[in-house]
């Protein structure tokens, strides 16, 4: 709640807003009870619990205590698996500089590179956490670096260095909503990012509450009336950084007495600041503190620290009023003695380009104004949701359990462009991010499977195929109540699958693929020659001799007898089985109603005609096989059983199908916005952003990514362009026309040989001369359409006499050397510089003539999101300037400054 000042003189002014101020007079009775009841979690003075020190760079296993401080550190090997370890030059280290700033670790490899802390309190507790950088020239290029800084999924800010010798601090006070705590560095191609110190400090509980209105990033915090060093642990037991500052035209006050705080003061600066302070030299002159916004739209919480620490004789009085951008702010103030009083903002201050704090005398009073120190916050949102705290553990409880050398760090589902590699999260949670899906096929994994695989309670889907998983299969997996798909094929596993896994499977509950099953061993994992004390795989094994396991072996043989006799008697179906048991067959007659007699018209092709319907309430679109379509029962057949094996976001999802005579037709979601190329030429009313068309391209990229590298075997589409990218209500992209799709073998062969097929412009021509598809002849394609997302021109452009293809023509612009001129020029120039350049020379390796050139998809996916961030980045940060008005300084006020 916020408290409403008392009204000391209400003829001489009104006070602006509420505001809270320690001070007052209360019954002693109720100290004992204030004294027992506050609840404060941090530590005692001397004690460090909770405190998580950092000193990044020192060898792993490195531990010692700081000199000047006492604060124990440790090497940051622990919280990250990635980075490179340096020295700053020795003609940097100075005997002033801090032990934590002389080493740090770089990354110049992945974009984002995170360390995790998982601070005893858990989440829902305050904490201050402060990254520390010196660059010290460790990496002798001279060269300052720049690079973007996120606290969990959030942005934090864009670290910028002024000089090579002289650090610089980032430091927030912080409610996390997770017990895991992530601080990632994010490469935005402007040098490499780096990192010296990690701090997380545990605050009271009952300090700092405006963080009710969010994260509190400090601007600056200064210790008044001293030019000594900073000061920090273990004067302030939460080890703040109070930082000198120097005063012109002022008078240095000081005590050797303790400086005690108010009995309602949480804010509990400690005595040793509040024992210096300042007061002006002539008597009649004010104080006036200034500083400039680092953006215009930043909001401060200010908090301002008094203390009385001069003798006062009978005759003498201290009296100020405060005021703020020329508005009385708090007024009629006399400082205590000895006693510290901190007066604060109780909600954001109205947002102005420049902010003046001034203080003046009363005309009671017979002494200047004093002040002892100063915070200043920006109010900072971080509205992202993090990853359910359950799977997060689970997670990281399976990477180190498999010791994983993917590159999994931070969050695992957030944010969404940095998804861990193997993962789908749902983001439906209003309060977390689930898990849903987990590939870890041909990790390498040894051992059994770790119990840690039972928290993740939302998985949907679950590949552990071709590791070497040993002991028996879990009954556990049993409980994953939402667990569809599980495939522990290419293992060696002992003993039965346990029964509730079966009887999932045999009630079409549950996919279950696992060594053994073709022969019918339904109690046996084992199959391949791997069982143990098994003779004949092709037996069925009695494994308990109990009325409930001969049932399950019934069902199981009544099972196979069904879907055997069903095989018999689906000749006239030619979609097989799949179809019929994991989606809908609807009937031509159906079909009619849902389009309502094919009445609109959405799309044509070489398939055949495309149209809308609906579904109950559901938009679908529906796909029509022409009769007039040479190959069009094949492809139909081959999109069917596609749609039916793959699932992604970024891919088109089946909803049905039709299979009557001569009438066929696929049912899949519709795509509002319908495909991409027809939001990119001339023609389109609507014009795609530089970081949609990213969104965009990242979007399809994910999807191609998924059939080569996802699905076993990989299955190359052969027909990438733009007209089959299409775009949902919130331009999402997805693969679509999966007809020409081909199986590529994943053993004794580099690539297949087939028939050429695709679309003119797209078609790789290493593919289109030697009939040798290769998964590369998906990444030309891709790379054409990169450039077609990029120019806003076709894949061929025709003129008079002659066609001029994409790459000929941005061949032909690089030459010039200006960027301006290959971008959609319907942009008008608004995107990042060095995000197009990325994009531009991605694309042109996509379609090299070599095939060996170009890069996968996974490294497609990588780089483009790499584009996308940069340009993000653009869009959050904008040039940084800070000015101070009169005497205060609050660059040098907040040594090192981040800003």
């Amino acid at each position: 709640m916020y408290k409403m000042i008392p009204r000391l003189d209400t003829s001489e002014y009104e006070l602006r807003k509420e505001m809270k101020i320690f001070q007052g007079f209360f019954p002693l009775v109720l100290l004992g009870l204030l004294l027992t009841s506050g609840s404060v979690q941090a530590q005692d003075d001397q004690d460090q619990s909770g405190f998580i020190s950092i000193d990044c760079g020192i060898v792993q296993g490195s531990t010692y205590t700081d000199n000047e401080t006492d604060i124990n550190y440790v090497s940051d090997a622990d919280f990250i698996d990635s980075g490179e370890i340096h020295n700053i030059l020795p003609i940097y280290n100075s005997f002033t500089l801090d032990t934590q700033l002389t080493t740090l670790t770089s990354f110049p490899q992945n974009t984002r590179n995170c360390y995790t802390l998982k601070p005893s309190q858990g989440k829902g507790n305050r904490y201050l956490i402060r990254a520390r950088f010196m660059y010290g020239n460790y990496d002798f290029n001279g060269m300052l670096p720049e690079f973007d800084v996120y606290l969990g999924p959030d942005y934090w800010d864009t670290m910028k260095f002024n000089s090579s010798s002289k650090p610089v601090n980032m430091e927030i006070i912080h409610v996390p909503s997770s017990d895991y705590i992530h601080i990632c560095l994010v490469n935005t191609g402007r040098g490499t990012p780096f990192i010296s110190a990690i701090e997380l400090r545990p605050l009271a509980n009952n300090m700092y509450e405006e963080t009710s209105l969010g994260s509190m990033y400090l601007f600056a915090r200064v210790n008044f009336g001293t030019s000594f060093g900073t000061l920090r642990y273990k004067d302030d037991k939460y080890d703040r950084l109070w930082s000198p500052i120097s005063w012109a035209n002022s008078t240095y006050l000081y005590t050797f007495d303790k400086v005690s705080a108010f009995l309602f003061t949480t804010i509990d600066p400690p005595s040793a600041v509040m024992s210096t302070a300042i007061t002006p030299r002539y008597p009649m002159e004010s104080f006036r503190i200034g500083w400039t916004p680092d953006n215009a739209t930043d909001k401060f919480l200010i908090y301002t620290h008094f203390a009385e620490i001069e003798i006062l004789k009978k005759n003498q009085t201290r009296q100020f009023n405060i005021y703020l951008n020329g508005s009385l702010w708090y007024g009629n103030f006399s400082p205590k003695n000895h006693t510290t009083t901190t007066i604060y903002s109780t909600e954001p201050e109205i947002v102005v380009p420049t902010y003046t704090l001034t203080i003046n005398k009363t005309k009671n009073s017979t002494l200047p104004p004093i002040i002892n120190a100063l915070e200043v916050y920006v109010l900072k949102q971080l509205p992202q949701r993090q990853t359910n705290d359950r799977d997060a553990a689970a997670m990281w409880s399976i990477k180190s359990t498999y010791i994983i050398t993917r590159h999994w760090q931070g969050d695992p589902c957030a944010p969404q462009e940095f998804v861990w590699e193997g993962l789908r999260c749902s983001y439906n949670d209003t309060k977390s991010y689930r898990i849903t899906f987990l590939n870890l096929s041909s990790s390498g994994l040894n051992g059994g499977i770790d119990p840690g695989f039972a928290n993740l309670t939302m998985i949907e889907t679950l590949d552990l195929s071709n590791n070497n998983l040993t002991g028996t299969v879990p009954n556990f997996l049993s409980g994953l109540n939402f667990l569809k798909v599980l495939n522990l094929k290419g293992n060696n596993f002992i003993g039965p699958v346990p029964a509730q896994l079966l009887e999932k499977s045999n009630k079409g509950l549950l996919s279950l693929s696992f060594d053994g099953e073709s022969t019918g061993d339904s109690l046996s994992s084992c199959g391949m020659n791997r069982c143990k004390n098994t003779k004949d795989n092709k037996i069925i094994v009695p494994i308990i001799a109990s009325a409930a396991s001969l049932l399950v072996i019934l069902t199981a043989v009544l099972m196979a007898i069904w879907i055997i006799r069903k095989q018999k008697t689906s000749d006239e179906r030619k979609i097989g089985t799949g179809m019929q048991i994991r989606k809908q067959q609807y009937t031509y007659s159906e079909v009619q109603s849902i389009t309502d007699n094919f009445n609109v018209v959405i799309g044509k092709g070489g398939f055949g005609t495309v149209y809308h319907g609906h579904i109950n309430d559901t938009e679908v679109a529906v796909k029509m096989l022409s009769e007039s379509s040479l190959q069009g029962d094949k492809e139909f057949q081959a999109e069917a059983y596609l749609l039916l094996s793959v699932h992604h976001k970024n891919l088109i999802s089946l909803v049905g199908y039709c299979n009557e005579g001569n009438q066929k037709g696929i049912i899949y979601e519709y795509m509002a916005h319908g495909n991409l190329e027809r939001h990119l030429f001339d023609t389109s009313s609507s014009i795609l952003n530089w970081e949609e068309r990213l969104q965009i391209g990242c979007d399809a990229a994910h999807g191609l990514e998924y059939l080569h590298h996802g699905c076993k075997p990989p299955i190359v589409h052969r027909d990438v362009k733009c007209n089959n990218i299409l775009l949902n209500e919130t331009f999402q992209a997805k693969l679509a026309d999966f007809g020409l799709s081909k199986a590529f073998p994943t053993e004794g062969g580099t690539h297949i040989s087939t028939a050429v097929a695709g679309t003119p412009g797209y078609l790789d021509p290493e593919y289109y001369t030697s009939n040798r598809l290769t998964e590369k002849s998906d990444v030309y394609s891709f790379g054409i359409v990169l450039l077609v997302i990029i120019t806003g021109e076709p894949a061929i452009t025709k003129y008079e006499n002659d066609n001029i293809h994409i790459c000929r023509w941005v061949n032909l612009k690089l030459a010039e050397g200006d960027m301006k001129n290959i971008v959609d020029p319907r942009l008008l120039g608004d995107f990042d510089i060095n995000s197009a350049w990325k994009a531009v020379e991605l694309a042109m390796a996509c379609v090299s003539h070599t095939p060996s050139r170009r890069p996968t998809m996974n490294e497609v996916v990588m780089e483009l999101s790499d584009c996308l961030v940069i340009e993000r980045a653009r869009q959050k940060t904008k040039p940084k300037e800070l000015t101070a008005l009169n005497s205060l300084n609050m660059e040098s006020s907040y040594g090192p400054n981040p800003r």
